[in-house]
């Protein structure tokens, strides 16, 4: 909304400063500090308005070490976070880009999902909450809706360069925008792949059928990732820390893959009209670390799956919007683990328990961080680790942009 007014001041009355407002990094420079402002000042006042309504985690004895002290901690903090994304891009982000429409309805639909879970949990006294079946319809629906827009909306674009046969001796090289399905992934030629490719089989007619790989791969894509970080939002501060980082590096992806010059020098695809999804994962970043001030342990309050299920969906979402979908097994490698833990657990007990008549674990405890903790390590230095792990994995995801 500001962008809009200070535009308008800008090319009406010629004001001095107004134009500032054009530039993306400042705008999302103010998008930080909101966000953090929001989270942090009045992140408290909510913290407070929770314990005072008795919105506390219920929490069951699982045998972990500071378990039982937990219980009765505020939840739903996911409150916060998502206010804090909101509002900074609300007021900075251009909201006629479909990619910051899309990210915002991501924001609200599964921060509406998770915020049902979460109210049925504490409210309805129902400690298995929002039935598993309507998560995931939740989700499914999302994908749809992502995979949909990302595939047919007109401005959703790549700028590609394309060979016009000018005369039988001479052929002209342009730039040009072009509807395309291509996606980054490491290890191949230009780090390049299409989803058409898939398809090919069809023939010429492939390229108009490459929807039916790409909207179920979005589907399956935003389902893993908000579950991954809903799993790993078990301890204090890891789900919050890590995202962070994870929103960190997707930022700098954006900004590149947004900018022409940035991109043509970097030999990347260039996303016209991305660069503004910098502003959202800035609010974002701003937020997960305003709200790690009373996360981080002994947590204040939790975020709920009203937190976890939305910032898992919007990293999906992001991620798939500036074309490095490929990239997440890398940079989301906690989240991948973590959910992996919990298969691996189940798959094995039920495998062993059929063959054996007795269940068997790999782990002491899944989700991972509870294994380590069942190992009697402290939540703090997993939390630091899981961090360090994260941190290394995001250099690692742009490293493999460079090995082709």
């Amino acid at each position: 909304m500001l962008y809009y007014l200070f535009t308008y001041l800008d090319e009406a009355y010629n004001i001095p400063g107004a134009g500032v407002f054009q530039y993306i990094s400042f705008r999302a420079a103010m998008a930080v500090i909101l966000s953090l402002l929001i989270s942090m000042i009045f992140g408290k006042s909510i913290i407070r308005l929770l314990a005072k309504m008795q919105v506390g985690e219920s929490v069951r004895d699982l045998g972990l070490e500071g378990q039982v002290e937990k219980a009765g901690t505020p939840t739903m903090g996911g409150i916060i976070i998502l206010s804090s994304i909101l509002i900074p891009t609300l007021l900075f982000a251009q909201l006629d880009n479909i990619y910051v429409l899309l990210l915002i309805i991501t924001t609200v639909w599964m921060g509406f999902i998770g915020f049902l879970d979460d109210y049925i949990k504490v409210f309805k006294n129902d400690k298995e909450g929002l039935a598993g079946k309507f998560k995931v319809l939740g989700q499914v629906s999302l994908g749809l809706i992502v995979g949909s827009i990302l595939y047919f909306h007109p401005d959703v674009v790549i700028r590609n360069q394309v060979t016009i046969d000018s005369n039988q001796t001479h052929t002209e090289l342009i730039q040009e925008n072009v509807k395309s399905t291509k996606t980054t992934i490491p290890f191949t030629k230009n780090n390049e792949f299409s989803y058409e490719e898939l398809v090919s089989w069809m023939g010429d007619d492939a390229q108009d059928w490459a929807w039916l790989v790409f909207i179920p791969m979005v589907i399956f894509i935003v389902t893993a990732v908000s579950n991954g970080a809903n799993l790993t939002d078990g301890i204090d501060g890891l789900a919050t820390g890590t995202s962070a980082i994870i929103g960190a590096t997707l930022g700098i992806f954006a900004y590149l893959s947004g900018n022409m010059i940035y991109a043509d020098y970097l030999n990347i695809m260039y996303i016209p009209y991305s660069g503004e999804l910098v502003i959202f994962i800035a609010a974002f970043v701003g937020a997960c670390v305003g709200f790690l001030w009373y996360n981080s342990y002994p947590a204040q309050v939790f975020m709920g799956d009203t937190g976890s299920l939305a910032i898992g969906a919007i990293i999906a979402v992001f991620a798939i919007a500036i074309r490095k979908e490929l990239l997440i097994p890398v940079l989301c490698g906690v989240f991948l683990i973590e959910n992996l833990s919990v298969v691996l657990q189940v798959s094995y007990f039920k495998y062993t328990k059929k063959k054996y008549g007795e269940g068997k674990r790999i782990f002491l405890m899944s989700p991972l961080h509870h294994h380590y903790q069942k190992k009697g390590m402290h939540e703090s230095k997993i939390v630091t680790r899981f961090w360090i792990v994260g941190i290394m994995l995001a250099i690692l995801t742009f490293v493999t942009l460079k090995l082709r």
